[in-house]
């Protein structure tokens, strides 16, 4: 089985498709505007050098949600799927979202048979 592995400080990202902007009822067009694009890291280098020889450790790492520069990395395909592989030091953000524990907890399904192993405990 083939798989991506980041070397350096590289950064192997799997863009996410942006959802259409909508007006009411009206698609809005991208019109080709330049955007910066989202992805999910699949693969992290282990991390850069200084002059002296230390290794500084990346600082995203796989399963990061990250926005990208509109320039700097490199847009490949890897076995029919598009990746984008670029340096580590130039993702602009990582996309952080709020866990709710309750609302995770109101979401989850909890079969008849855990139940009565829960309730057992």
């Amino acid at each position: 089985m083939k798989k991506l592995v980041a070397i350096h400080n590289a950064c192997v990202v799997k863009p996410i498709e942006a959802e259409e902007e909508t007006f009411g009822n009206i698609i809005v067009p991208d019109l080709g505007k330049e955007t910066n694009k989202f992805g999910l890291v699949v693969s992290v280098g282990p991390g850069g050098h200084t002059n002296t020889g230390a290794l500084i450790p990346p600082s995203v790492k796989i399963g990061d949600k990250v926005v990208l520069p509109t320039m700097g990395f490199t847009r490949f395909q890897f076995d029919g799927e598009e990746y984008f592989v670029g340096p580590e030091n130039q993702v602009l953000a990582v996309v952080s979202e709020d866990v709710n524990i309750d609302k995770i907890i109101a979401e989850t399904e909890v079969s008849k048979e855990d139940k009565v192993n829960l309730t057992n405990l």
